[in-house]
């Protein structure tokens, strides 16, 4: 999973204004902490994933934001947060707060929204731009939003400046200080293999210079050898971990909602396989690409985990053999089966490509009561017929 950086993005220097503060665990950290800004404060609960504001603690606290204009204000707020759970309509049962960001509280007179991110239909990056503040951006502020795009080699040009100030309604003093945020936000962007940035610019009400609060941050997955020092800062306490455990034997999985184990090979092809399974009237019960590691040792391990979801009642194994060829997964499908004993659940094998005839012959013939199938459509619209017999 993608890590959610939010307040740690501080640390490093691009030369884009934040907020004074730092991380505390403890109370006796908040008063320290408050102490050295000398300034009200604004208390944030610390969540593992960017979930929204908006919620209740097991006290009765509500929001995971919360000013504090005194040193005492400060410490009796961190008291409700530290080590209580934090509900919302996002975290079931709730999520344990094991920290809070102590920041100083900056009079402002208007708050702008940025986000820098990739337009997939345009194949360019974008800069999102709203006047419009606030926790989340919903359908009837859309109307408000634009986009301006710009090229990662030319980056943050007087053009592009132009465009979003306009947007903004920016005075010429803030037209100034918009320039340099978006050239180290962007800077930002390319240098750390960013997917989304997502930042809420304040006006200071007396100097009119501006300052970034409220920061969400995703890192590329992919980008996790060359952002080493990044992906260290991840907080793997929260972490599923059926997800967690997937991921060290180069998997992807997510839990999904329905009853039917998918084993699939390219990400693109496992979206297209729960697709497939919803049109012939399933659900699946993951998301699992095994990319192009269809070995007897990461079959194992995507069979064991698809296994102890209580909830599977059926698995669909969907490989397509390009380099890797047909005969070779089904000897690693075979493997698999084997080791890990009688299955407890159906499987429908579909594969196709490279050697996927000899490949098929070759799971008729082992005997291992595997349903195998060429056609795509006909192996998900199996899997969904043997859900469904096993749960009337």
């Amino acid at each position: 999973m993608n890590p959610k950086l939010g307040a740690f993005w501080r640390r490093f220097v691009f030369n884009v204004p934040v907020p004074r503060g730092r991380l505390a665990r403890t109370p006796a950290e908040v008063e320290s902490i408050y102490s050295e800004l000398g300034v009200p404060c604004i208390i944030k609960a610390q969540l593992p994933q960017s979930y929204q504001a908006q919620g209740v603690f097991e006290d009765g606290l509500t929001g995971r934001f919360k000013r504090a204009r005194s040193s005492e204000e400060a410490v009796d707020m961190s008291k409700s947060m530290l080590g209580r759970r934090f509900r919302t309509t996002e975290t079931g049962d709730g999520v344990l707060v094991e920290r809070v960001y102590v920041t100083e509280m900056i009079k402002s007179r208007c708050k702008w929204h940025l986000t820098i991110t990739f337009d997939r239909e345009r194949y360019c990056p974008v800069i999102i731009a709203s006047r419009t503040g606030g926790e989340a951006l919903d359908q009837e502020q859309s109307e408000r939003l634009r986009t301006t795009k710009f090229g990662l080699t030319e980056g943050i040009t007087s053009e592009v400046v132009e465009k979003v100030s306009k947007i903004l309604h920016a005075s010429l003093a803030e037209k100034e200080n918009l320039r340099s945020v978006l050239r180290g936000l962007c800077q930002v962007f390319k240098s750390k293999d960013v997917t989304s940035l997502e930042v809420y610019p304040i006006i200071n009400a007396i100097d009119e210079t501006i300052t970034c609060v409220d920061t969400k941050i995703t890192i590329d997955d992919a980008a996790s050898k060359r952002q080493m020092d990044i992906f260290a800062l991840r907080d793997r306490a929260h972490d599923i971990a059926e997800e967690a455990e997937a991921e060290k034997y180069g998997l992807v999985y997510v839990k999904m909602d329905g009853n039917i184990g998918n084993v699939v090979n390219g990400a693109g092809l496992a979206m297209a396989t729960n697709d497939a399974i919803a049109l012939h009237g399933g659900a699946s019960a993951n998301f699992l690409d095994a990319g192009g590691q269809a070995t007897k040792e990461t079959m194992v391990k995507a069979f064991e985990i698809i296994l102890r979801d209580t909830r599977v009642k059926t698995i669909l194994v969907n490989i397509y053999g390009g380099i890797t060829r047909g005969d070779m997964i089904a000897e690693s499908i075979i493997g698999a089966a084997t080791e890990l004993g009688p299955l407890k659940v159906p499987m429908v094998v579909r594969l196709q490509g490279t050697n996927s005839e000899l490949g098929l012959k070759m799971l008729e013939e082992a005997n291992l009561g595997l349903h195998t199938e060429a056609d795509f459509g006909k192996a998900a619209q199996k899997a969904v017929e043997l859900a469904r017999s096993a749960t009337i």
